[in-house]
């Protein structure tokens, strides 16, 4: 059936409850089923270089079931049970995709950001206590070996380390290069190291265990993790399962091929469109270990599309952006639709990418406390640009007044709550006390809605509208940042008395952290010196501000705290004007107001003539909606 309208939505509820519905329990069993039906088909492939032409390996579904036991059975003879977490911290390759898998059907697989400093990759290993660690053996252009040899050491708990060379996807003379330039990794923890390609060809490649007997806990995803003590949100089988089950229902068959640039670390890759292709038998094609950010990806990406024969491609604002500043290239017309996610996606943006690449894009809404998924512009339906769409079937919205706790009513702001397969009531996070105030729970229907943090609205026709946060995260590219880590960074400046960080517009990430400070009495410092001393102290270079104005004082609220919504308004007049002027367009922000359906918006005045088209070229990359003072 088509998926065009709510009506469409509640008939896909109405066929059966979904607990009701004939779905494998575990990873293990929906991997078998998939592979029984459709063995010889492809299902994943990797190239390490971004060239069209370069070396490519691909598994058939026969191949990856076989793998993945591998790898599974490999975790259990490690001491890994059902309780117990593999951790991996990899870019993207074929062994990423075995060690997820495998991970969660021998126990709690556990993905790290291989982005983030020493520190934090050692506090996640502490936090989930995992017994093995899946990384990289050394190699060239790369500090993730490094970086985990010193989380090891960090981290006591972990006992194995499995490295994976990418050296073997290497064909010609790069092959006998690399052994020459590899950097040097000195080891000072006392995890034994093993080669992981090495000890899984050593395993049968059927399950040489029983599988797990019902629904449970399958992998841990931390959150952000810019902070030295982060989030681990815990996913059930069933919360996977679901995510897998609306892929295939809604979007893609056997035949499809999905192209995903994006990294394994995160819940949209891996239990999304990983989940979705393990589901449908889709095949999923990995471009290099950084995706989107690899050497040659952005100006080779339609070559790739055409040499997969790609019908859909996972895509999120930033990378839309950047390929819209290439030529479309190459044949592309297997390509079917752009999935689009992780940020919100300029309107205008929307509009050059359709029409450059012929596609129809489906943009939609996910978190990983709630194993992502929630709402999608549906595929056959209208696509209310701006909006997130419909909620997913089984994926219930309400737009909650905060004050109150009662549901807002059609098109007022409220905090967006969601219940879903994917919503683990009362137990999201692994740390108790960080579930406290994360739900409500409405005992009539026994159902626990999570508090996204999110501001929104459902229109007349269903249709989900973010309009701000509740929470301070600043989400730049895909990407969230905590606020507190640049805060906490600055106020170890002597001249710093309160500091107060945000996310101000971006035309390429949505949004970028900026920070506004305000100095001791008597202080004498300049903007870039601050600027270099966050440089330094701010650990993750995402979050490294790209904007430090000094201010008298800073906005505060009665009780003393700093009123973000004064600093987000200020960023916004500033960097609106600053794009003005640079298009060359006779007109400049009079105010920021709170619209009651669309968040912040930045009311515009004539400096000379000026048309709204003026208006949309200078302004039609940003997210933030504009009007015409009256």
């Amino acid at each position: 059936m088509t998926y065009a309208t709510v009506a469409d939505r509640d008939a896909i509820e109405n066929e059966q409850p979904w607990a009701a519905r004939d779905m494998p329990v575990t990873t293990y069993a929906m991997l078998t089923r998939t592979a029984t039906a459709h063995g010889a088909r492809d299902a994943i492939s990797y190239q390490l270089l971004s060239d069209p032409a370069s070396k490519k390996e691909t598994f058939t579904w026969t191949q990856l079931h076989a793998k993945v036991c591998q790898t599974a059975n490999l975790m259990r003879s490690l001491g890994v049970g059902e309780g117990d977490v593999v951790a991996y911290l990899l870019p993207n390759c074929n062994e990423t995709v075995l060690t997820y898998l495998g991970g969660q059907i021998a126990g709690i697989v556990n993905p790290i950001n291989p982005l983030l400093d020493a520190e934090q990759i050692g506090a996640i290993l502490r936090e989930t206590g995992a017994k093995v660690l899946v990384t990289l053996r050394a190699f060239p252009k790369t500090d993730v070996a490094q970086k985990a040899a010193k989380a090891v050491a960090l981290a006591p708990n972990v006992k194995t380390v499995l490295e994976v060379d990418l050296l073997r996807y290497l064909g010609g003379i790069k092959r006998f290069i690399v052994p020459l330039v590899r950097p040097k990794n000195p080891v000072t923890h006392q995890a034994r190291v093993l080669d992981f390609n090495a000890e899984i060809a050593k395993q049968p490649t059927r399950l040489a265990f029983a599988d797990s007997t019902g629904d449970r806990v399958a992998a841990y995803f931390h959150t952000g993790g810019t902070t030295g003590m982060p989030k681990v949100a815990q996913h059930r089988y069933s919360g996977i399962i679901y995510n897998g089950w609306l892929g295939q229902r809604l979007l893609f068959t056997q035949e499809d091929v999905l192209i995903c640039p994006l990294p394994m670390f995160h819940v949209f890759a891996a239990i999304v469109v990983m989940g979705a292709s393990i589901t449908s038998g889709a095949h999923v094609v990995f471009p290099t270990p950084q995706g989107y950010r690899g050497e040659g990806v952005m100006d080779n990406f339609w070559k790739l599309v055409a040499r997969y024969k790609v019908t859909f491609m996972i895509t999120v604002p930033t990378a839309m952006s950047a390929l819209m500043q290439r030529p479309v290239n190459a044949d592309i017309s297997t390509l079917k639709i752009a999935f689009c996610g992780s940020a919100p996606l300029p309107v205008e943006l929307y509009k050059r990418f359709e029409a450059a690449a012929g596609v129809t894009i489906c943009e939609g809404y996910g978190l990983t406390e709630a194993t992502c998924l929630v709402s999608i512009n549906p595929p056959d339906g209208e696509k209310k640009i701006g909006s997130i769409g419909i909620p997913f079937p089984y994926s219930h919205v309400r737009i909650i007044d905060v004050a109150t706790g009662m549901d807002c009513e059609t098109d007022r702001v409220g905090e967006i709550c969601v219940a879903s397969p994917g919503v683990f009531g009362g137990q999201t996070y692994t740390e108790t006390a960080k579930n406290k105030d994360l739900f409500y729970h409405w005992p009539e229907d026994d159902a626990w809605y999570l508090r996204t943090g999110d501001l929104g609205r459902l229109d007349g026709d269903g249709y989900l509208w973010i309009t701000g946060r509740a929470k301070d995260i600043i989400i730049r590219g895909g990407h969230n940042i905590d606020p507190a880590e640049i805060e906490e960074a600055l106020a170890g400046h002597p001249a710093i008395a309160f500091a107060g960080a945000i996310g101000q517009p971006d035309a390429h990430a949505g949004e970028v952290p900026c920070a506004y400070v305000e100095l001791v009495d008597g202080a004498s410092v300049t903007e870039a010196e601050l600027m270099e001393y966050a440089t330094a102290h701010v650990k993750e270079r995402a979050a490294h501000p790209k904007h430090i104005e000094i201010l008298p004082e800073l906005p505060k609220t009665a009780v003393g705290k700093i009123f973000k919504p004064d600093l987000r308004k200020r960023a916004i007049t500033r960097v609106f004007n600053a794009a003005l002027a640079n298009a060359d367009v006779a007109a400049e922000v009079a105010e920021v107001v709170e619209d009651k359906k669309r968040g912040l918006v930045a009311r515009l005045v004539r400096t000379g003539t000026v048309s709204d088209e003026d208006i949309v070229k200078a302004l039609g990359a940003y997210t933030m909606p504009w009007d015409w003072a009256a």
